[in-house]
């Protein structure tokens, strides 16, 4: 039998894309609707039907949906083959389930593009203006199991013909802005970069300051025990 929750004047809704970052917005959700004893739903949307989707968002996909049923989520919620802006869909189902927060990760929208096309936290509090927002930022924290790397320091990518300098200076020239991971035991800047990239976040290797390729050094999700889920 399906718990009633103590409070119905509020509800939580997670937008969840693939990568990492997913379950750590539905981590912080859960957390959220635990403390307020509230409805949670858990949305994914993709403009393309669910049946066409690669293995590795399907991977994606069905680890959401554990999550939501371990942490007894309202509803999974899938929008595929969705044409509308993501703005337009998220502030339909608010409407529809009532939600008053929303739980967004942050986006790798260039501020060219927020200028060019609105962006879409500024889309959703034009639409739905009495909703709550809660932007997560992509996870600062790298795996580093044997302590291979220094604390993370922010720092940018500057392009340079067909390779990227790093920089930890600001500047109007900067292509990309994130955390670089320094190795322990090197006096030159070796190690990884890790930032975002066309929505997905990537770790890049650096070698003397330099980027040669956007090649992910770690293709792994990120996952979590159940221990850990129910620990959260």
């Amino acid at each position: 039998m399906k718990k009633i929750k103590g409070r119905m004047d509020e509800s939580i809704l997670v937008c969840v894309y693939y990568g990492p970052n997913g379950e750590r917005l539905i981590q912080r959700g859960c957390k959220i609707a635990n403390m307020l004893d509230c409805p949670l739903y858990i949305l994914t949307i993709d403009p393309k039907p669910f049946d066409d989707l690669d293995a590795e968002k399907s991977l994606y996909i069905e680890r959401w949906k554990h999550l939501a049923k371990l942490h007894n989520a309202d509803e999974f919620i899938i929008k595929d083959n969705e044409k509308r802006p993501v703005s337009k869909v998220i502030a339909d189902v608010a409407r529809e389930k009532s939600i008053t927060q929303i739980i967004l990760g942050q986006t790798a929208q260039s501020r060219w593009e927020q200028i060019a096309k609105g962006s879409v936290i500024n889309s959703l509090l034009r639409d739905i203006p009495f909703t709550d927002l809660h932007i997560i930022s992509v996870s600062r924290a790298l795996k580093d199991e044997e302590g291979q790397f220094e604390k993370g320091v922010r720092a940018y990518l500057v392009k340079e013909n067909e390779k990227y300098r790093l920089s930890f200076t600001h500047t109007k020239d900067i292509e990309y802005e994130g955390i670089f991971f320094k190795e322990h035991g090197t006096d030159f800047n070796n190690g990884i970069f890790k930032f975002m990239k066309s929505k997905e976040t990537l770790q890049v290797r650096v070698t003397d300051d330099i980027i040669e390729d956007f090649t992910n050094v770690s293709r792994t999700l990120e996952t979590y025990s159940e221990n850990q889920d129910e620990n959260s």
